[in-house]
């Protein structure tokens, strides 16, 4: 039996994006197993190996990780190795080196390098380097926008680099409703009829930025009183967007959901996504919001860019230029033709991103090393 073994860091990686690639190998009859940390339980899996990988290069229990990873790989000789995440990838990488030459093929997805066009020199100055040494023991680099891409082909040493569209969105859930079904939905979610609401979808944090979406807002406010902000993710910066949106004195016009779990729900009683990072790779959220019909006002980074086709499906800020956001956001909240033409053109350009398009591209990828 060929067997392969799925890392990351964290479990939920596989729980969220990754499930057709294990479901894909098993029906295949691969023996398919997973070292990441989390006990969430995955389908799909033959084995799942609780190993304490930690996000930071810093935290001694990835060392203990590496020699687990080690242990596994040594005793269970597999084909394939596909390791996701900068610590998943870092680990499983070195952990595979002895068993690259008994044939076992070590496949990495780079989600985002972190250094990049505009990116502080500080990220060239520790990040790429790393990646540099790793590529070499690196039998496939698959990278998920075009910079990314470029850049790897250009500077990195893997045998192999490749470019698929993201870990793809799942189609059966992300898609466009009616007007009915929208004004439903805001119903049972505690949204009137007449408010027009904006969403993000992500963690609270620096790189994510939602101070942006706040300022915004508060432009937007000022000429239309009836729109709300939905942040749907967890507080990972400790209260302070939820501070600053108080200071501007427009907090109640901002909702602070927290993790949820009916993001599609959410969507499809939406307007408008919008997204105020600094750095991504290629961003699910985005994509879900596009599958959705909404038009989107991004802030201008490689994954966005590559999501986001400015006058087209959206527009793309300047980064932290809230009041031309606020601008978009008015400009496509007060003309009705064009937002039907935006979100005609969401739905129908975000199809190759779509789980099954994605699935697809990695089947070709996965062939050079199943046989």
């Amino acid at each position: 039996m060929k067997k392969i073994l799925f890392v990351a860091t964290i479990t939920e990686h596989f729980y969220y994006f990754h499930l057709p690639y294990l479901k894909m190998f098993h029906d295949l009859g691969w023996q398919v197993d997973v070292a990441s940390y989390g006990d969430i339980e995955l389908p799909f899996c033959d084995n799942r190996y609780e190993i304490p990988i930690k996000r930071s290069p810093a935290d001694k229990d990835n060392l203990k990780a590496y020699f687990m990873l080690k242990k596994i790989i040594k005793n269970n000789h597999y084909d394939i190795v596909h390791c996701h995440t900068p610590m998943g990838g870092i680990l499983a990488r070195l952990a595979s080196f002895f068993q690259r030459k008994n044939g076992t093929k070590v496949l990495y997805t780079a989600h985002g390098f972190h250094f990049y066009e505009g990116a502080p020199k500080a990220n060239w100055m520790v990040y790429f380097p790393i990646e540099y040494v790793m590529s070499m023991i690196t039998d496939c680099l698959i990278t998920i926008n075009d910079e990314d891409y470029k850049c790897a082909k250009k500077n990195l040493k893997a045998k192999n680099v490749a470019k698929v569209n993201g870990v793809g969105y799942n189609s059966d859930r992300y898609f466009s409703v009616s007007k009915e079904e929208k004004f439903s939905l805001r119903e049972k979610l505690g949204y009137k009829k007449n408010e027009k609401l904006l969403i993000y979808v992500a963690e609270m944090n620096l790189n994510k930025n939602q101070a942006m979406l706040i300022r915004a807002l508060n432009e937007v406010l000022k000429t239309h009183k009836n729109v709300r902000l939905i942040i749907a993710g967890a507080d990972n910066f400790n209260g302070e967007y939820p501070r600053l949106a108080k200071e501007l004195g427009i907090e109640a016009n901002v909702d602070f959901l927290g993790h949820r779990e009916d993001i599609d729900d959410l969507l499809h009683a939406s307007d408008i996504a919008v997204g105020s990072s600094y750095r991504e790779g290629l961003p699910v959220n985005v994509m879900e919001a596009l599958a959705c019909g909404l038009p989107v006002v991004l802030s201008d980074n490689r994954g966005h860019r590559v999501l986001g086709v400015n006058g087209e499906n959206g527009y793309i800020i300047n980064i932290n230029d809230y009041k031309a956001m606020a601008q978009r956001i008015c400009k496509i909240l007060e003309d009705d033709v064009l937002y039907e033409r935006l979100s005609g053109n969401a739905i129908k350009l975000i199809k190759p991103f779509s789980k099954e398009s994605v699935l697809l591209e990695l089947k070709e990828i996965y062939s050079q090393y199943i046989n």
